[in-house]
């Protein structure tokens, strides 16, 4: 299963293809829009918020409310457009006199996109660059979502810090959703949750902008998803690689994590036990990871997201056109969003993880993919016996 999107931050819409979905899975329309709605949410969010009210728009590959077999559109619409359709024209004329940014922000993908591409407009990088494009990676990956869940697998996630501020974990690793989206953060912690807001206020008052870091969960899978015969067939390894190609994210860690470093063998890996006729762990450290594989456990991942770059007190940059010192360009932007970069690392680590189901059981049809699955499963408890 793999998705690819389209479109720009103030074009007239985002478009995602969804490809390598079996026939014969419902697919609950509000559910992939309380994820769009979720990702549009969390304190610390911009303007931008209040013009969009996202939906997905799936366009093929859905007939009466269950998949064909087919690729999968999903369009979302961007209400912005009409603010921005002279200046963002596909094929009209420039407009006489248009503004161009020429003042790249520190931290974007704005310089760096400029010189690779020989344009003199840093919009045609920050168009595309721009978190904006999540809201369609979120539609796509809600196909991902529905998948698993039809297996009896769960994701989801929360924060577990902004700025300063971090949640105390007490051991605990799963919270209940309720505990989650109640918070205007989505941190499960109340405490840490009413700092958080906090913080995010102060760095609003002082033209500053905040990152933090979430986990992402998901649980009942199944021993054996990945491969450690090679490293790019690694859970992983695409486990990582998906969560940084979200926007801001600087770095990711499995389980314990670095703190696995820090410590010797004895205190790091996970125990091996017998438990109702099925291998288990004691601990789970790893995450739910060992060789690029799934061990049946939660899967645990952490990623860290930096500030945002668009800054209201901006730094210092170079203007491409004088070659001069200049202020750095501002946009319409948030002070922090990391709740929502949790809900989108929900779906890329939903979708790799529908990928590798499809990978291991097939990809044709639901009922012979959870044929498979119970197949393989008994084959698991005459293992264990």
């Amino acid at each position: 299963m793999r998705y690819f999107t389209a479109g720009e931050s103030h074009g007239p819409q985002l478009t995602a293809i969804v490809n390598g979905v079996p026939a014969g899975l419902p697919v609950n329309l509000s559910n992939l829009d309380s994820d769009m709605a979720r990702r549009q949410s969390g304190y610390g969010r911009g303007d931008r918020q209040k013009i969009e009210s996202d939906r997905a728009e799936v366009t093929s590959g859905v007939r009466f409310g269950v998949t064909t077999g087919a690729p999968i559109s999903i369009t979302v619409q961007n209400r912005d457009w009409e603010n921005w359709e002279v200046r963002m024209g596909h094929f009209s004329d420039k407009p006489e006199g248009m503004q161009r940014e020429v003042t790249p922000r520190p931290g974007h993908a704005d310089l760096v996109g400029a010189l690779r591409t020989n344009t003199d407009d840093c919009r045609n990088i920050l168009e595309r660059a721009s978190a904006r494009e999540t809201a369609a990676r979120v539609a796509a990956c809600g196909i991902a979502k529905e998948f698993l869940a039809a297996l009896g697998v769960e994701v989801m996630s929360y924060v577990t810090s902004i700025g300063r501020i971090r949640m105390e974990d007490q051991g605990q690793v799963v919270y209940e959703p309720v505990e989650v989206e109640f918070s205007p953060v989505r941190c499960p912690d109340p405490t840490a949750s009413e700092l958080m807001c906090r913080e995010i206020d102060s760095a609003k008052e002082a033209g500053e902008s905040l990152g933090g870091t979430f986990r992402v969960i998901a649980t009942g899978l199944i021993p054996g998803l990945g491969s450690y015969a090679t490293g790019p067939e690694r859970l992983t390894s695409l486990l990582g690689g998906a969560m940084f190609s979200i926007p801001a994210i600087k770095g990711v860690q499995f389980g314990m994590g670095f703190e696995a470093a820090r410590n010797v063998g004895s205190k790091v890996h996970d125990g091996i036990e017998l438990a109702d006729g099925a291998f288990t762990r004691a601990s789970n450290n790893a995450g739910g990871l060992e060789g690029g594989m799934t061990t049946g456990m939660p899967l645990v991942i952490e990623a860290a997201m930096k500030p945002i770059p668009t800054l209201m007190n901006p730094l210092d940059t170079v203007n491409m056109d004088t070659l001069e010192p200049e202020e750095a360009s501002r946009e319409r932007s948030d002070v922090c969003a990391v709740p929502a970069a949790a809900v989108v690392a929900e779906g890329e680590v939903a979708m790799v993880l529908a990928d590798a189901y499809t990978k291991a059981f097939g990809e044709t049809c639901m009922a012979d993919i959870k044929a498979n699955i119970a197949h393989y499963q008994e084959r698991l408890s005459t293992m264990a016996r």
